[in-house]
């Protein structure tokens, strides 16, 4: 495949690769900047593509793998390292966002509206808190998957009303 036959398949997958790195990123921008790094790394390493396989395929493995890299490259960057004799750094007290006295609602507030829900809307939403899937609590209380997530999205959209929160 010349390096032109090769561009024009290339850039023919742009629609599917955008809306791919659009799925890992759930950002419109962070998507941008995958696809074109995407491009670059493609046409770097278009030595390395054999003819007679699957573009897309290829494509999709190179955005897929470079996102994974980013994301461990950013948690690494993320990561603390304490050099000190008495693990000063690690050992700080990090207060959460919900507890701090400086945040507008606090956790103790939040518990109350949420107990004040009625039992089909406060169970789902608890249970979504507590970190179960979707699936998990469809299938635990016998709903369908779309009656649980539009119970927790309409709790949680009652709960911000209650304590004035504004959407984001």
């Amino acid at each position: 495949m010349t390096a032109i036959e090769f561009n024009y398949q290339l850039t023919s997958l742009n629609d599917s690769l955008e809306r791919f790195a659009y799925s890992l990123t759930s950002n419109k921008e962070d998507a941008q900047d995958l696809l074109q790094e995407t491009y670059v790394k493609a046409i770097s390493y278009r030595d390395k593509f054999a003819d007679d396989t699957n573009l897309k395929a290829w494509t999709f493995t190179i955005m897929k793998n470079t996102f994974i890299n980013n994301y461990r490259r950013l948690v690494k960057s993320n990561t603390t390292f304490d050099h000190t004799d008495d693990l000063y750094y690690l050992n700080l007290n990090r207060e959460s966002g919900v507890e701090n006295p400086e945040s507008s609602v606090s956790a103790k507030e939040i518990e109350q509206h949420i107990e004040r829900l009625d039992e089909d809307f406060k169970v789902p939403f608890n249970m979504h808190l507590q970190g179960y899937k979707y699936k998990e609590i469809a299938d635990n209380l016998g709903l369908k998957i779309g009656t649980v997530k539009s119970r927790i999205f309409f709790t949680r959209k009652r709960l911000m009303d209650s304590l004035g929160v504004g959407y984001n």
